[in-house]
Protein backbone atom coordinates (compact mmCIF):
# COMPACT_ATOMS: atom_id res chain seq x y z
CA UNK A 1 0.00 0.00 0.00
CA UNK A 2 1.17 3.59 -1.15
CA UNK A 3 2.45 6.37 1.73
CA UNK A 4 0.40 9.34 1.68
CA UNK A 5 0.79 12.47 3.08
CA UNK A 6 3.96 14.94 3.03
CA UNK A 7 6.65 12.48 1.92
CA UNK A 8 10.38 13.20 2.03
CA UNK A 9 12.36 12.84 -0.80
CA UNK A 10 15.86 13.75 -2.43
CA UNK A 11 17.56 14.32 -6.47
CA UNK A 12 20.70 14.60 -7.43
CA UNK A 13 21.28 17.19 -9.99
CA UNK A 14 24.64 17.37 -11.29
CA UNK A 15 26.86 17.04 -7.65
CA UNK A 16 24.16 18.29 -5.28
CA UNK A 17 21.59 16.70 -3.77
CA UNK A 18 18.79 18.40 -3.04
CA UNK A 19 15.82 17.78 -0.62
CA UNK A 20 11.67 18.38 -1.82
CA UNK A 21 8.53 17.01 -0.35
CA UNK A 22 5.53 15.32 -2.13
CA UNK A 23 1.91 15.45 -1.05
CA UNK A 24 -0.12 12.17 -1.76
CA UNK A 25 -3.06 11.85 -0.60
CA UNK A 26 -4.58 9.87 1.91
CA UNK A 27 -6.99 8.52 -1.03
CA UNK A 28 -4.34 7.73 -3.86
CA UNK A 29 -4.30 4.81 -5.89
CA UNK A 30 -1.86 3.36 -8.89
CA UNK A 31 -5.51 2.48 -10.04
CA UNK A 32 -6.08 5.34 -11.97
CA UNK A 33 -4.03 8.38 -13.27
CA UNK A 34 -4.12 11.51 -10.42
CA UNK A 35 -3.59 15.45 -11.13
CA UNK A 36 -0.14 16.85 -10.05
CA UNK A 37 0.65 20.15 -8.69
CA UNK A 38 3.64 22.20 -8.93
CA UNK A 39 4.65 24.49 -6.21
CA UNK A 40 7.39 27.13 -6.05
CA UNK A 41 7.66 28.56 -2.35
CA UNK A 42 8.50 32.20 -1.81
CA UNK A 43 11.72 33.63 -0.87
CA UNK A 44 11.51 33.22 2.51
CA UNK A 45 11.33 29.69 2.28
CA UNK A 46 14.75 29.15 0.76
CA UNK A 47 17.03 26.51 2.13
CA UNK A 48 18.03 22.89 2.43
CA UNK A 49 15.70 21.70 5.32
CA UNK A 50 13.71 19.96 2.94
CA UNK A 51 10.75 20.89 5.26
CA UNK A 52 10.20 24.74 5.30
CA UNK A 53 9.03 25.27 2.10
CA UNK A 54 5.49 23.43 3.06
CA UNK A 55 5.16 25.29 5.66
CA UNK A 56 3.62 28.42 4.42
CA UNK A 57 1.61 29.30 1.40
CA UNK A 58 -0.31 25.90 0.09
CA UNK A 59 1.28 23.48 2.36
CA UNK A 60 -0.65 24.74 5.68
CA UNK A 61 -3.86 24.80 3.18
CA UNK A 62 -3.38 21.45 2.34
CA UNK A 63 -3.00 20.31 5.92
CA UNK A 64 -6.33 22.33 6.86
CA UNK A 65 -8.28 21.09 4.25
CA UNK A 66 -7.01 17.76 2.76
CA UNK A 67 -10.28 17.35 0.77
CA UNK A 68 -10.02 20.02 -1.04
CA UNK A 69 -6.92 18.88 -2.86
CA UNK A 70 -7.58 15.29 -4.60
CA UNK A 71 -4.09 15.43 -6.10
CA UNK A 72 0.08 15.16 -5.94
CA UNK A 73 1.57 18.33 -4.77
CA UNK A 74 5.49 18.43 -5.35
CA UNK A 75 7.54 21.00 -3.12
CA UNK A 76 11.24 21.75 -4.45
CA UNK A 77 12.86 23.77 -2.15
CA UNK A 78 15.43 26.57 -3.70
CA UNK A 79 18.85 27.31 -2.18
CA UNK A 80 18.49 31.11 -2.54
CA UNK A 81 16.05 34.07 -2.22
CA UNK A 82 17.77 34.46 -6.03
CA UNK A 83 14.76 33.37 -7.82
CA UNK A 84 13.80 29.87 -9.45
CA UNK A 85 15.72 30.17 -12.49
CA UNK A 86 18.74 28.45 -13.83
CA UNK A 87 19.73 25.35 -11.81
CA UNK A 88 16.40 26.36 -9.36
CA UNK A 89 14.56 26.09 -12.40
CA UNK A 90 15.61 23.28 -13.28
CA UNK A 91 16.04 21.38 -9.65
CA UNK A 92 11.59 22.34 -9.93
CA UNK A 93 11.25 20.56 -13.22
CA UNK A 94 13.08 17.52 -12.27
CA UNK A 95 11.29 17.50 -8.86
CA UNK A 96 8.16 17.07 -11.13
CA UNK A 97 9.34 15.08 -13.19
CA UNK A 98 10.32 12.31 -10.72
CA UNK A 99 7.23 12.60 -8.80
CA UNK A 100 5.22 11.47 -11.81
CA UNK A 101 7.45 8.46 -12.77
CA UNK A 102 7.28 7.50 -8.91
CA UNK A 103 3.15 7.72 -9.01
CA UNK A 104 0.53 7.02 -11.39
CA UNK A 105 -0.27 10.81 -12.60
CA UNK A 106 -2.24 12.66 -16.02
CA UNK A 107 0.30 14.44 -18.08
CA UNK A 108 -2.56 16.08 -19.11
CA UNK A 109 -3.63 17.59 -15.48
CA UNK A 110 -0.14 19.22 -14.40
CA UNK A 111 -0.61 22.53 -12.58
CA UNK A 112 1.49 25.60 -11.63
CA UNK A 113 1.26 27.74 -8.79
CA UNK A 114 3.64 30.01 -6.63
CA UNK A 115 4.14 32.76 -4.33
CA UNK A 116 5.66 35.88 -4.50
CA UNK A 117 9.38 34.86 -6.20
CA UNK A 118 7.12 31.72 -6.21
CA UNK A 119 5.31 33.36 -8.77
CA UNK A 120 7.95 34.77 -10.58
CA UNK A 121 8.86 31.36 -10.86
CA UNK A 122 5.54 30.47 -12.24
CA UNK A 123 5.55 32.43 -15.07
CA UNK A 124 9.41 31.68 -15.55
CA UNK A 125 8.80 27.40 -15.88
CA UNK A 126 5.59 28.29 -18.17
CA UNK A 127 7.52 30.33 -20.55
CA UNK A 128 10.08 27.80 -20.39
CA UNK A 129 7.59 24.70 -20.77
CA UNK A 130 4.40 26.39 -22.22
CA UNK A 131 3.01 22.89 -23.55
CA UNK A 132 3.62 20.99 -19.99
CA UNK A 133 0.54 22.86 -17.88
CA UNK A 134 -2.70 22.60 -18.16
CA UNK A 135 -3.25 25.84 -15.94
CA UNK A 136 -1.56 28.42 -13.72
CA UNK A 137 -2.04 30.33 -10.88
CA UNK A 138 0.03 32.64 -10.26
CA UNK A 139 0.34 34.57 -6.93
CA UNK A 140 2.02 38.18 -5.92
CA UNK A 141 4.47 37.57 -8.49
CA UNK A 142 5.31 38.98 -11.87
CA UNK A 143 7.21 38.29 -15.52
CA UNK A 144 11.01 38.83 -14.32
CA UNK A 145 12.70 37.68 -11.62
CA UNK A 146 12.93 39.66 -8.36
CA UNK A 147 16.53 41.00 -7.47
CA UNK A 148 18.94 38.95 -5.93
CA UNK A 149 17.26 38.94 -1.93
CA UNK A 150 13.59 38.47 -3.60
CA UNK A 151 12.33 41.91 -2.84
CA UNK A 152 11.17 44.19 -5.61
CA UNK A 153 13.89 46.06 -7.29
CA UNK A 154 13.70 49.94 -8.04
CA UNK A 155 12.23 51.37 -11.02
CA UNK A 156 15.22 52.08 -12.65
CA UNK A 157 17.20 48.70 -12.01
CA UNK A 158 14.35 47.13 -13.68
CA UNK A 159 14.67 45.52 -17.26
CA UNK A 160 12.26 46.04 -20.08
CA UNK A 161 10.12 43.21 -20.15
CA UNK A 162 8.25 41.78 -23.10
CA UNK A 163 4.94 41.37 -21.96
CA UNK A 164 3.22 40.74 -25.00
CA UNK A 165 5.89 37.98 -26.18
CA UNK A 166 5.57 36.44 -23.08
CA UNK A 167 1.73 36.55 -23.33
CA UNK A 168 1.50 35.61 -27.29
CA UNK A 169 3.69 32.22 -25.84
CA UNK A 170 1.46 31.67 -22.73
CA UNK A 171 -1.90 32.54 -24.66
CA UNK A 172 -3.38 28.44 -24.83
CA UNK A 173 -2.63 28.06 -21.16
CA UNK A 174 -5.50 29.14 -18.59
CA UNK A 175 -4.36 31.39 -16.03
CA UNK A 176 -6.09 32.61 -12.64
CA UNK A 177 -3.64 35.57 -11.51
CA UNK A 178 -4.08 36.97 -7.78
CA UNK A 179 -2.37 39.92 -6.50
CA UNK A 180 -2.61 42.36 -3.18
CA UNK A 181 -3.90 46.07 -4.01
CA UNK A 182 -1.23 47.32 -1.35
CA UNK A 183 1.61 44.97 -1.68
CA UNK A 184 4.97 46.66 -1.06
CA UNK A 185 6.70 44.13 -1.87
CA UNK A 186 6.03 42.77 -5.38
CA UNK A 187 4.22 45.96 -6.76
CA UNK A 188 0.31 44.86 -8.28
CA UNK A 189 1.46 46.29 -11.53
CA UNK A 190 3.79 43.56 -11.98
CA UNK A 191 0.29 41.14 -12.32
CA UNK A 192 -1.64 43.73 -13.87
CA UNK A 193 0.37 44.16 -16.94
CA UNK A 194 0.65 40.46 -17.58
CA UNK A 195 -2.98 39.77 -17.20
CA UNK A 196 -3.69 43.26 -19.59
CA UNK A 197 -0.86 41.32 -22.23
CA UNK A 198 -2.65 38.09 -22.07
CA UNK A 199 -6.13 39.28 -22.60
CA UNK A 200 -4.97 41.47 -25.71
CA UNK A 201 -3.71 38.28 -26.74
CA UNK A 202 -7.16 36.13 -26.29
CA UNK A 203 -5.46 34.07 -23.42
CA UNK A 204 -8.29 32.76 -21.07
CA UNK A 205 -7.13 34.72 -17.93
CA UNK A 206 -8.81 35.52 -14.79
CA UNK A 207 -7.26 38.22 -12.03
CA UNK A 208 -8.53 39.08 -8.70
CA UNK A 209 -6.76 42.00 -6.96
CA UNK A 210 -7.29 42.10 -3.47
CA UNK A 211 -8.08 45.70 -1.88
CA UNK A 212 -5.98 46.77 0.62
CA UNK A 213 -4.52 43.52 1.23
CA UNK A 214 -0.43 43.49 1.50
CA UNK A 215 2.29 41.15 0.26
CA UNK A 216 0.45 38.03 1.61
CA UNK A 217 -2.38 37.37 -0.66
CA UNK A 218 -1.92 33.49 -0.79
CA UNK A 219 -4.04 32.44 2.28
CA UNK A 220 -6.93 34.07 1.11
CA UNK A 221 -6.50 32.26 -2.42
CA UNK A 222 -5.43 29.04 -1.23
CA UNK A 223 -7.93 28.63 1.28
CA UNK A 224 -10.95 29.72 -1.41
CA UNK A 225 -12.25 26.29 -2.61
CA UNK A 226 -13.39 27.70 -5.70
CA UNK A 227 -9.31 28.17 -6.43
CA UNK A 228 -8.46 24.65 -6.35
CA UNK A 229 -11.16 23.64 -7.68
CA UNK A 230 -11.48 25.57 -10.84
CA UNK A 231 -7.63 24.54 -11.35
CA UNK A 232 -7.91 21.29 -10.52
CA UNK A 233 -10.49 21.13 -13.49
CA UNK A 234 -8.50 22.12 -16.20
CA UNK A 235 -6.78 20.01 -18.59
CA UNK A 236 -4.09 20.24 -21.33
CA UNK A 237 -5.04 20.74 -24.86
CA UNK A 238 -3.71 18.92 -27.60
CA UNK A 239 -0.83 20.70 -28.79
CA UNK A 240 -3.17 19.51 -32.45
CA UNK A 241 -6.30 21.71 -30.33
CA UNK A 242 -3.79 24.39 -30.07
CA UNK A 243 -2.93 24.58 -34.08
CA UNK A 244 -6.68 23.99 -35.12
CA UNK A 245 -7.83 26.90 -32.67
CA UNK A 246 -5.31 29.33 -34.19
CA UNK A 247 -5.71 28.24 -37.69
CA UNK A 248 -8.31 30.81 -39.17
CA UNK A 249 -11.52 29.68 -40.35
CA UNK A 250 -12.62 29.06 -43.53
CA UNK A 251 -16.63 29.33 -44.15
CA UNK A 252 -18.35 27.82 -47.11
Amino acid sequence: MAQTGFLERTLQLRDTTYRYQVYVPVEYTPEREWSVILYLHGADEAGQDGVTQTQVGLGPCIRQYPERFPAIVVFPQARSRRGWRGEMAELAVRALEQTMREFRCDSDRVYLTGISMGGYGSWHLALMHPQRYAALVPICGGLDSPSDDGTKQAESESPEKDYAGAAQRLQNIPVWVFHGEADEIVPVDESRRMVEALREAGGEVRYTEYPGVGHNSWDVTYSDPQVISWLLSRTRQSEESQEMESEPQVLG
